[in-house]
C-alpha cells in the first residue's frame, strides 16, 4: 500500500458540533417568526425579550445535544475498511470494506468554508439511507481519507490488471460560464417562490390585520383610491391580468436563475487518473470523482425549451448516487459536439450512422393515446349531464361546458400518441439505444456489457394484440422499450442475453 493506515479511533472536529447545533435551528426559523409576530403588539422592548429568551434557549439546546453526538461519534480507519460508530441512546457500529465504496463525496457549505471544514460522505450504491457521512472534518483529514479509499481501488485494480499510471495531472472537460448559467436558469423557469408564499399566508394568515381571502374586503379597499381603476371596466381587468402575468413571469424566471446558479455556478468537469472529477456550487460547494469504469449507462436528453435552441443536457448513470439520484450530471447544458466527447471520455459510444433505427408498433401508439384520453370522455359526459339539468330546454348559455375537458383529453391524446411514435432505438455489437420522447427529447445509451438483466411483459390487451414490452436493467436504471411487436421483442432479447452471457461480472472491472 502507498500509505499506512491507522487503526487508532478518532473525532470529528470539535468545531463541526457548532455547525451541527446551527443547521438544527433552521426548523426552528418559522415558529420563533411567528411567536415573535405575535407580541408585536406589547412594543419592541417584548419582541427583543421574546426573540432573546427563544433563539438563546434553542440554540443552547441544540449546542447541548449536538455536543453530546459529537462525543459519541467515532470513525477508525482500518487496512481495508473504514468504521464508524456513532449514536447518544442507541449505539450504532458501521464497517465498509474500501472495495464497496462506489465514490467519496466532498461537500462544503458556507458555513462550513468559513471554518475550513468539509462534509465527507462515502457512497456505498446501496443508497442514501446506506452511506457513511462525516461532518464535519478538516480539508486536509478529508483529502487524505478520500486519497486512502481510491489508492486501495486502484491498488487493487492494479493487482488484477496493472495499468500505466499517468500521475495525478487532470484534463478540462467542460465547463459552464456564467451566461451558461443565466440561460439555464432561465430554462428552469419554477413559480417555488409564489408557492411558499402562499402556503405561508394560507398557513399563517390569521396573523396578518385583514382576511386576505376577503374579496368584498378587497373591494372596499379599492374603492377609494381605485375607484378610477374600476371605471375603466374591461380595460382595466385586462391590465391587470396582464401585470398579473408579467409579475408571475418576473418571479418565476428570477427564482429558476437563482436555484440553478446556487447548484450550477462554476461547474467545472475534468479527467483525472482517478475517473472524472466534477465540482459546482456557489454557496454549497460539491467535489465528487466518478470513476470511468462505475459508469453503467449514459442519458442525453432535452427538454422543449431547450430543444428549440439546440441544448441539451447530459448525465452518467452510475453505481453511485449524486445526490440521491442514480444520474450523474455531466453537461446541464452543452450543444451535441460538446457532449460527443464527453460521453467518449466516460466510455459510451455516441449514436453513428450505421446504426439502424426501428419504430414501435403503431398499434401501441393508439393504445395508450385512447387509454389517456378515457377519463377526459367520461368528464366530458358529467359535464354534458349537468349542462342539460341546469338548462333542460336547451343548451344556451352553458353550450361549450362538456367540450372542454373533451379538447384537452384531444390534446393530450395525440401529444401521447407523437411521443410514443417518435420512439426508436437500435442495437449494435456494443450497445442499445433508446431515443424516446417528441416535445422532450431524451436518448438512453447502454453498454451491452453492462447488461444485468432481460424482462419481456404483455398486459392482456398488448397480448391479444401481439405486443410485449421488453426493459433491460443495469446498475442503477431501468430502460424500456414498449410497444414492440413479440417476436421482435423475443429476438432481441435472445441478442441481448447472448452478449450477457460472454460476460462474468464477477470478474467485471
Amino acid at each position: 500500500m502507498t500509505e499506512a493506515r491507522s487503526s487508532q479511533a478518532r473525532r470529528t472536529d470539535p468545531r463541526g458540533f457548532v455547525l451541527k447545533a446551527i443547521e438544527g435551528l433552521k426548523s426552528a426559523i418559522l415558529p420563533v417568526a411567528v411567536l415573535v409576530f405575535t407580541r408585536v403588539d406589547d412594543g419592541v422592548q417584548a419582541v427583543l425579550l421574546v426573540s432573546l429568551v427563544a433563539g438563546g434557549g434553542l440554540l443552547l439546546v441544540s449546542l447541548l445535544v449536538a455536543y453530546l453526538n459529537w462525543t459519541r461519534l467515532t470513525y477508525r480507519v482500518d487496512a481495508s475498511d473504514i468504521r464508524v460508530e456513532s449514536g447518544l441512546l442507541s449505539r450504532q457500529a458501521r464497517s465498509v470494506p474500501f472495495e464497496r465504496i462506489q465514490d467519496v463525496a466532498m461537500t462544503q457549505g458556507p458555513l462550513a468554508r468559513l471554518f475550513g471544514l468539509v462534509e465527507l460522505t462515502f457512497d456505498t450504491g446501496a443508497g442514501a439511507g446506506e452511506d457513511i457521512s462525516l461532518a464535519y472534518l478538516r480539508e486536509a483529514e478529508a483529502e487524505r481519507l478520500r486519497a486512502v479509499v481510491r489508492d486501495f481501488r486502484r491498488e487493487a485494480a492494479m493487482a488484477e490488471a496493472p495499468v500505466e499510471e499517468s500521475g495525478d495531472t487532470s484534463r478540462f472537460l467542460f465547463g459552464m460560464t456564467p451566461g451558461r448559467v443565466l440561460i439555464l436558469g432561465i430554462f428552469n423557469f419554477s413559480l417555488v417562490a409564489i408557492a411558499a408564499a402562499g402556503g405561508f399566508l394560507a398557513q399563517y394568515d390569521d396573523f396578518l390585520p385583514f382576511d386576505l381571502w376577503d374579496l368584498e374586503g378587497w373591494r372596499e379597499r379599492l374603492a377609494g383610491p381605485g375607484a378610477w381603476l374600476a371605471g375603466l371596466g374591461v380595460v382595466a381587468q385586462a391590465i391587470g391580468i396582464a401585470a398579473l402575468i408579467l409579475v408571475l413571469g418576473i418571479v418565476g424566471v428570477a427564482t429558476g436563475i437563482v436555484r440553478t446558479a446556487l447548484k450550477q455556478w462554476n461547474f467545472r468537469l475534468e479527467r483525472t487518473d482517478k475517473g472524472l472529477r466534477r465540482r459546482r456550487g456557489m454557496f454549497t460547494k460539491t467535489d465528487v470523482t466518478l470513476p470511468v469504469r462505475r459508469v453503467q449507462a449514459g442519458i442525453v436528453a432535452a427538454r422543449m425549451r431547450e430543444k428549440l435552441f439546440g441544448w441539451q443536457n447530459a448525465g452518467l448513470v452510475s453505481l453511485a448516487a449524486d445526490a440521491g439520484a442514480s444520474n450523474h450530471d455531466i453537461a446541464p447544458l452543452a450543444r451535441w459536439e460538446e457532449v460527443r466527447p464527453l460521453l467518449e471520455e466516460a466510455g459510451i459510444q455516441p449514436p453513428h450512422h450505421l446504426l439502424s433505427w426501428h419504430r414501435v408498433a403503431r398499434a401501441h401508439a393508439w393504445l395508450w393515446a385512447g387509454w389517456r384520453l378515457r377519463w377526459w370522455i367520461v368528464l366530458s359526459l358529467i359535464c354534458f349531464g349537468a349542462q342539460r339539468i341546469v338548462e333542460p330546454g336547451g343548451p344556451l348559455s352553458l353550450a361549450w361546458l362538456p367540450a372542454v375537458p373533451l379538447i384537452i383529453g384531444l390534446i393530450k391524446g395525440l401529444r401521447t400518441f407523437f411521443a410514443i411514435r417518435a420512439t426508436r432505438y437500435a442495437l449494435d455489437e456494443v450497445q442499445l439505444y433508446v431515443r424516446s420522447g417528441w416535445l422532450s427529447r431524451r436518448l438512453e445509451l447502454v453498454p451491452r456489457e453492462k447488461l444485468h438483466s432481460v424482462t419481456i411483459g404483455s398486459g392482456p390487451v398488448g397480448r391479444r394484440l401481439g405486443l410485449a414490452s421488453l426493459s433491460v436493467g443495469v446498475a442503477g436504471t431501468v430502460v424500456a422499450i414498449d410497444g414492440l411487436p413479440r417476436d421482435r421483442a423475443m429476438h432481441l432479447r435472445e441478442q441481448l442475453l447472448s452478449s450477457m452471457r460472454r460476460r462474468d461480472f464477477s470478474h467485471l472491472n
